[in-house]
C-alpha cells in the first residue's frame, strides 16, 4: 500500500510542480514517468532491507533460487525507474515494467494465500493486490505513450 501512496502523491506533486512552473512537469505523462519512477526506487529499497526475506518467502515454490530472482526484480524496478526519465527509453522502459508487474504477480498471489507479512504487517488480499497491480500496469503502459 506504500507503494500505492508513493505513486499517487508524487503524481499529484509533480504535477503541481508543472502548473508552478517546472517545465518538464507540464506534460502529465512527464509527471507519470517521474512518479511510478519514485515508486520503484522505493520498492527496490525493499529487495536488500530488512523486507528482503518476507520477499523471498513470497517467491513460487516452483521458481528456482528465490533470493536471485528478489535481487534481479530489484535491479530490474531501479533500471526501469532509471529508463523512465530518459526521453529515448522511457516506451521500453514502460512496456517491460508492465511485463515485470505482470510476472511478479504470482508472489503476490502466494503471499496472499499463505498470509505472509512484509515488515511483520500482513500482504494485502488477493482482490485488493490485483486491483492495485492493475493500477501499477496502467501507470507503466501509459508511461509508454
Amino acid at each position: 500500500m506504500i507503494a500505492l501512496i508513493v505513486l499517487l502523491m508524487a503524481v499529484v506533486l509533480f504535477l503541481l510542480a508543472g502548473q508552478l512552473g517546472v517545465i518538464w512537469f507540464h506534460l502529465w505523462t512527464h509527471a507519470l514517468r517521474a512518479a511510478l519512477a519514485c515508486m520503484l526506487l522505493v520498492t527496490s529499497s525493499a529487495h536488500w532491507g530488512k523486507r528482503r526475506r518476507d520477499l523471498i518467502a513470497m517467491v513460487p515454490q516452483s521458481l528456482p533460487n528465490p533470493g536471485l530472482i528478489v535481487t534481479i526484480t530489484g535491479v530490474l524496478e531501479i533500471a526501469g525507474a532509471v529508463g523512465l526519465i530518459l526521453n529515448a527509453t522511457h516506451r521500453v522502459a514502460g512496456l517491460l515494467l508492465a511485463l515485470l508487474f505482470i510476472l511478479m504477480f504470482p508472489a503476490n498471489v502466494r503471499a496472499a494465500k499463505e498470509h505472509l507479512t512484509i515488515g511483520g504487517r500482513p500482504v494485502l488480499g488477493v482482490v485488493v493486490r490485483g486491483g492495485i497491480q492493475i493500477v501499477y500496469i496502467a501507470a507503466a503502459l501509459l508511461c509508454a505513450l
